[in-house]
């Protein structure tokens, strides 16, 4: 702590109750705020000035705010705090962070409300935040007292950091955050993960074995470290590796053990989990289609597959996976799968999905963050990319799309000395476009590509599934994106991004490369 905040703490009795909490969200460890704040927010506002330390990040979109913040804490394993204005303003947010909760990130909302006693006028603004609030949080409070709020700021982010992450959603009443008699309170204690289920644990090792086994990963099981010990236990037993189709967080590269996912398209994960009799669960579910489809199962496993949880997403895994290889015998086994460093040959012409991964696959810094919400476009990323240089990638785990290009701002504010690449749909894009202003805004080093299919290509896919055949000129038209065209070089230029537009194969490989050497924000439309 600095000697300004030292000072600031000490001089509690001066403080009103938006300072008071500010202090006690950088006592507890949150240094980041990402704000799209109103009238009833303002004096949070001044408070960031009264009280060093908090950098404030703005968004023109709540969705944006809350999407960093979910990137943030992926990359930086604390929670980053939003600042929302009243309902709406939360409403506004609620995609991203309903995909923040799936993915297990923790993130402290401090949401604006109206002052107690003008609740009761039934402003043109008031709502039921609580009620807004509840489905996408593990925790809400109002705060109604400044003497109280630095308390309940506290227990919030003691609330984010339960493991694997939480959403807690703070309610600020104007007045609370007006009034004096702020108290700041110190930091609390972190929680612990819970402990692995051990009772499970003779029953998980005797499963795995031999090919006709899985050992299914999700959370934090896909470390660097965790992969190692995993990859020990499948040279040992002769078991598989599988990942969860999406996943928060898992680190990939050369010289890492290489995990395929569970595939997205129902026909094929079915295909893809029919060998497996035996599954183990670290830190991951048991596989389930995305969506129900006439006559197909919704549940991807075999019928009578024996599933053995030995660890849910919140439990430690690190704990789990070494007692499993110590159960296994594996612990002195060298890793199987490990990733050797190769890469695609460098392909030309026009761009196609294979040609598309390979360039990526050739383009990946050492070290870099890949932010991947391309759907339909990226699943032929995977293969090609895992000889790539040492990376980190993250998934959408919600579904809910709009959620690429905000994670990626909270990943480049979390580690400013890694290149972050956000590869994403025009489709999904468009939801929150106003991220661009914000990289801009913070010259950020990330570069994004637009995938430019014209269309919500994926859903095209999904008639299908559902069991339309043939759709009509209606159908079709309610999936496409041209008319009129989206123009991403003009769009990204007017927030301030750099933005080029590519057709070929030779245009992209050196745009990457421009983009990847420049340290601030650069947007690629790749037209497919």
């Amino acid at each position: 702590m600095s000697d300004d905040q030292k000072n600031s703490t000490q001089n509690n009795a001066a403080l009103n109750g938006a300072e008071s909490l500010v202090q006690t969200l950088l006592n507890n460890g949150v240094e980041v705020c990402f704000t799209n704040p109103g009238t009833s927010e303002m004096h949070f506002v001044a408070a960031l000035d009264h009280i060093p330390g908090m950098r404030s990040v703005l968004a023109l979109q709540e969705g944006v705010a809350t999407g960093a913040a979910d990137g943030y804490y992926r990359m930086a394993g604390k929670p980053a705090s939003t600042l929302l204005h009243l309902g709406p303003g939360l409403a506004n947010g609620l995609s991203n962070l309903h995909n923040a909760k799936k993915a297990g990130s923790g993130v402290v909302n401090i949401i604006g409300e109206h002052a107690s006693t003008h609740i009761e006028l039934d402003a043109p603004l008031t709502s039921d935040i609580n009620g807004i609030a509840q489905p996408v949080s593990h925790w809400v409070r109002t705060s109604p007292l400044a003497q109280t709020v630095g308390k309940d700021a506290a227990e919030a982010v003691q609330a984010a950091m339960i493991p694997p992450g939480q959403i807690a959603s703070l309610i600020l009443p104007s007045d609370t955050a007006w009034n004096a008699g702020g108290a700041v309170q110190d930091a609390l204690e972190t929680p612990k993960p819970t402990a692995f289920d051990e009772s499970a644990l003779e029953q998980a090792a005797k499963a795995l074995d031999g090919p006709e086994s899985l050992l299914l990963l999700g959370g934090a099981a896909l470390s660097e470290s965790n992969l190692e010990v995993a990859g020990r236990i499948a040279a040992e037993t002769g078991c598989k590796l599988l990942s969860e189709w999406a996943n928060a967080r898992m680190e990939r590269g050369a010289g890492r053990v290489a995990v395929g996912r569970v595939p997205y398209p129902i026909d094929i994960a079915l295909e893809a989990l029919k060998p497996y009799k035996r599954i183990v669960l670290v830190g991951a579910r048991a596989p389930i289609g995305f969506f129900a489809y006439p006559g197909k199962p919704a549940v991807l496993t075999r019928e009578g597959a024996d599933i053995v949880t030995l660890a849910d997403a919140g439990a430690d895994l690190t704990a789990a996976l070494s007692a499993l290889c110590h159960a296994t015998g594996a612990e002195q086994t060298p890793p199987a799968h490990v990733a050797k460093a190769a890469l695609p040959e460098r392909p030309t012409g026009p761009i196609n999905l294979d040609s598309l991964a390979a360039l990526i696959a050739r383009a990946i810094p050492d070290n870099a963050i890949i932010v991947d919400e391309s759907v339909t476009t990226g699943r032929a990323f995977s293969p090609v990319t895992k000889g790539a240089p040492k990376h980190t990638w993250l998934n959408n785990c919600g579904g809910s799309i709009g959620y690429g290009m905000p994670v990626a701002i909270g990943a480049a504010i979390a580690c400013p000395d890694r290149k972050v690449m956000a590869l994403t749909g025009d489709g999904s894009a468009m939801y929150t476009v106003q991220a661009l202003w914000t990289m801009a805004r913070e010259n950020l080093d990330i570069t994004v590509l637009i995938f430019a299919n014209q269309s919500y290509q994926i859903l095209r896919g999904e008639l299908t599934n559902v069991g339309v055949q043939n759709p009509g000129p209606r159908a079709i038209d309610m999936l496409s994106l041209d008319r009129p065209t989206l123009d991403w070089v003009h769009m990204a230029r007017s927030m301030g991004v750099e933005a080029s537009r590519v057709t070929d194969c030779t245009q992209l490989e050196n745009a990457m490369a421009d983009g990847l050497e420049s340290n601030g924000p650069n947007l690629i439309e790749v037209m497919l």
